[in-house]
């Protein structure tokens, strides 16, 4: 699943960046494809753990 998410932030970020280098950008697909690239990062993110759990246990 992680693949997945990695090759459709990648798409959504080839987009973005496709968009804006045309004379006249499509600003919802442009909106669209970040939005999509920060979501599946959001989720991609979450898996991580915090490495500053433990430290705050202790205080």
């Amino acid at each position: 699943m992680k693949t997945i998410y990695i090759i459709i932030m990648f798409i959504a970020a080839f987009v973005a960046f496709y968009q804006q280098s045309l004379p006249k950008p499509n600003m919802v697909i442009m909106v669209v494809a970040i939005v999509v690239f920060m979501l599946l990062l959001m989720r991609l993110m979450s898996k991580v753990p915090n490495k500053k759990k433990d430290e705050s246990d202790d205080v």
